[in-house]
């Protein structure tokens, strides 16, 4: 039986069961003050109505009732559960065509605030972010397609000359091959640090921020004092539980793209971890050109890189910096937030929830 069906009979039933109660407690309690008695002697031509006149009175009336009562709940009931499951059938509509492969349809129930309206709700908030992700995942594997298949088509161009080239540089081929090569190993290295993040297939361990921090900056000293960059790492010890690899490679990450996204000479980056109440935050501030508000807002789509950004020996980036940053902070519950400077550059934060409750923060973590 359906749903309806189920809920029909049940409100049937209840109706029938109230009334038989009823008419119950009404006959016995008239019965109780009505004798049945034989009619004395004198008397034999009156009616005088005793217990069986009233039950052959009351027990047909009362059957007449209960099939009335049968009908109108019966009726009533179908009436009711489809009034009731109405929500669920747009609900169930609006699933259906989402498993067909249409994400755009949504419930939008209106009323007032109920289980069924906080279901809707909940649905079409799902199906918002399947779309967006679903939308994400396309825009990302067609640039990942393209970036892909530019070094496999440049090194084939660079194959069919040299070959059709009698006289070719072979050493020169081979460092042009290799260049290629490396590019297309960091796209895929990329890929794949992505999808790990993603797939959030990573263990946890409590971790410092700022110690990775410090590492980082240490790491990166060469490449800032090659293009004049003053690196200054301070703050407090932000104790997180995640992934170390991972959260190095997002701090590497920041720093580096502070470092070669700055002023052509005398810029700066400064990396600073604040401890909050309810989270952390990891911000990574450089100087470097104005960015306008869309710039800043599309730098963290894979493969997008800001138009005023450049492209040097020290970073042939694949466009995937900001990206990586954003998939792990989120594989870690976080966020990532974008601002432009006023007198110039990027402001970085990643914020990060606690491990524990805030009172035991900065104490010793077995």
């Amino acid at each position: 039986m359906t749903a309806r069906m189920k809920l029909t009979l049940s409100y049937a039933g209840i109706v029938v069961v109230s009334g038989l109660l009823l008419l119950a407690a009404v006959g016995l309690f008239l019965l109780r003050y009505v004798p049945d008695v034989q009619i004395p002697q004198g008397l034999e031509g009156m009616f005088i109505p005793n217990r069986s006149d009233l039950m052959r009175a009351f027990v047909p009336v009362a059957i007449l009732v209960m099939i009335v009562l049968l009908a109108i709940g019966w009726a009533g009931g179908w009436w009711l559960a489809g009034r009731m499951l109405a929500p669920l059938n747009r609900i169930g509509y609006a699933a259906q065509l989402a498993a067909q492969g249409s994400l755009s349809h949504r419930v939008a129930l209106e009323g007032p605030r109920d289980e069924f309206r906080d279901l809707a709700d909940v649905f079409d908030s799902m199906l918002d972010r399947l779309e967006q992700n679903m939308a994400e995942q396309q825009r990302f594997a067609a640039n990942a397609s393209h970036e892909l298949r530019t070094p496999l088509a440049i090194s084939q161009t660079m194959l069919d000359v040299a070959r059709a080239d009698p006289d070719r540089d072979v050493d020169e081929l081979i460092d042009r091959l290799q260049e290629v090569n490396v590019r297309a190993i960091e796209v895929t290295e990329a890929l794949l640090l992505l999808s790990r993040a993603d797939r959030r297939a990573f263990t946890r361990e409590i971790v410092d921020l700022s110690l990775l921090a410090e590492e980082a900056a240490e790491s990166l000293l060469p490449l800032a004092e090659k293009r004049g960059v003053a690196v200054d790492v301070a703050g407090d010890a932000a104790i997180v539980l995640g992934n170390p690899a991972l959260l190095q490679q997002l701090i590497m990450n920041l720093v580096h793209n502070a470092i070669v996204h700055n002023l052509p000479a005398d810029g700066a980056v400064t990396v600073r971890t604040h401890t909050q109440e309810r989270a952390l935050a990891l911000v990574v501030e450089n100087t470097g050109p104005h960015l306008p508000p869309h710039v800043v807002a599309a730098l963290a789509e894979p493969f997008q890189r800001g138009a005023e950004r450049a492209r040097d020996a020290d970073h042939v980036g694949v466009g995937l910096g900001l990206a990586i940053v954003q998939r792990i902070a989120e594989a870690h519950d976080g966020s990532l937030v974008l601002t432009a400077r006023p007198g110039g550059g990027l402001n970085v934060t990643v914020w990060l929830p606690h491990p524990l409750p805030y009172p035991l923060q900065g104490h010793p973590v077995a």
